[in-house]
């Protein structure tokens, strides 16, 4: 039996030492990061624990001590689950139909902070994952603690989880793997007449059989004018012949969420269609060239868009040409022309190449690894215009 690839249990441990550095740096008394179900991120780096309907937290004094915060209904799944075994259930990590659970007698931050030996009033408390900490969790610290400075402390975050361990990059390689074995099936079974979710379901049905633990990303197959979406989900619409399809397929290995994107054409691929495909081809290209630790993330941005501008394309660009990826498909740091800090070694991105028309777009997206001197591509190359049969 193959040996499945996976954070090795002794890095939650490294993980939490870690955040121990950056909290005391920030003269904090406590960190609090949340997650819910679809973020998860912040309380699965910690404790490789994903909740279900419900939110989840890890709080963490300077000492090393941790807890997860869990709702009234996931104590026991926690508990087989969470590599952070001092658990609590909080009502304010309940599901969003906002039960009474009247029986209960749940915890409170109070009960959490004095377990990890996090004591007195004038606390100075860090949030990361503020943009997922709901009203109701932050509420329940001011109530619980009216005297405490309650900061954001997302950057703790952004600094431990940007920098990849080869456990983690050996994760991202491997979800990348079935992502092409997905990839290569949906391009053997599409046709005129399939709709767009038929195909995702074959993918789906693809990287489960493969070793995924679950879909990366909410996997799409778009078809002519719903390729121009950067955001979007599939529909029922029937593929045609003549068509522009845009593949956006992701396997979770681990929690690890990488993801292959590519455009196909329904038949030969001519005109406006090809010329477009081309260009973002080219862009996607020379962004590999580009990245190499020490090179400032601005600099690439900025000079990813005079490319769009010379080649003429410049009403075309949205966004590019890279964001993070790792534990969530789509993760801090971006890469703009605000963003003014170094590439450093072990950072992971998705090179995300996307080409929009008032008709059509194309997307052309992998992940590589910052090495000293260059980027390492983490998938097989991409980059074949790739014209079905019809």
């Amino acid at each position: 039996m193959t040996k499945r690839v996976c954070i090795p249990e002794a890095e939650y441990q490294e993980r939490l030492q870690k955040a121990v550095a950056l909290v005391q740096k920030r003269g904090l008394d406590v960190l609090v990061v949340n997650s819910n179900e679809a973020d998860y991120a912040n309380v699965r780096y910690f404790a490789n624990f994903w909740p279900l309907f419900e939110t989840a937290g890890v709080a963490i004094s300077p000492t090393g001590k941790a807890a997860l915060m869990v709702g009234p209904e996931s104590l026991k799944y926690a508990s087989d689950r969470s590599m952070v075994q001092n658990i609590f259930q909080l009502m304010e990590y309940r599901e969003s139909a906002d039960p009474a659970y009247p029986e209960l007698k749940a915890s409170t931050y109070t009960d959490v902070f004095n377990s990890i030996g996090v004591k007195g009033k004038h606390l100075k408390i860090g949030v990361g994952g503020y943009l997922v900490s709901n009203p109701v969790q932050l509420a329940g610290l001011r109530e619980c603690y009216p005297e405490a400075e309650i900061v954001r402390a997302d950057d703790i975050m952004v600094a431990l989880r940007s920098i990849k361990s080869e456990a983690e990059i050996a994760c991202i390689r491997e979800g990348l793997r079935i992502t092409e074995i997905a990839t290569q099936e949906v391009i053997r079974h599409i046709r005129p007449g399939v709709t767009e979710l038929q195909m995702v379901g074959i993918a789906q049905k693809t990287i489960y059989e493969n070793g995924a633990e679950y879909e990366g990303l909410p996997m799409y197959v778009f078809s002519e004018k719903s390729t121009r979406h950067a955001i979007s989900r599939s529909t029922y619409r029937e593929i045609q012949e003549g068509d522009i399809v845009q593949l956006n397929l992701s396997a979770k290995v681990d929690g690890y969420s990488p993801s292959i994107g590519m455009p196909i054409s329904m038949g030969p691929l001519v005109g406006r269609k090809r010329e477009i495909v081309a260009f973002g081809l080219e862009a996607h290209r020379w962004t590999y060239g580009q990245l190499k630790a020490g090179v400032l993330a601005a600099d690439v941005a900025k000079n990813f868009i005079e490319l769009f501008k010379a080649r003429g394309y410049y009403d075309n660009y949205l966004y590019g040409p890279c964001h993070g990826t790792g534990l969530i498909e789509v993760e801090a740091p971006w890469m703009e022309s605000s963003s003014n800090y170094p590439l450093k070694e072990n950072m992971t991105f998705q090179v995300d190449t996307f080409v929009s028309t008032e008709t059509f777009g194309i997307r052309w997206e992998t992940g590589v690894v910052i090495r000293k001197g260059r980027s390492e591509l983490l998938s097989q190359p991409i980059g074949k215009i790739v014209e079905i049969e019809v």
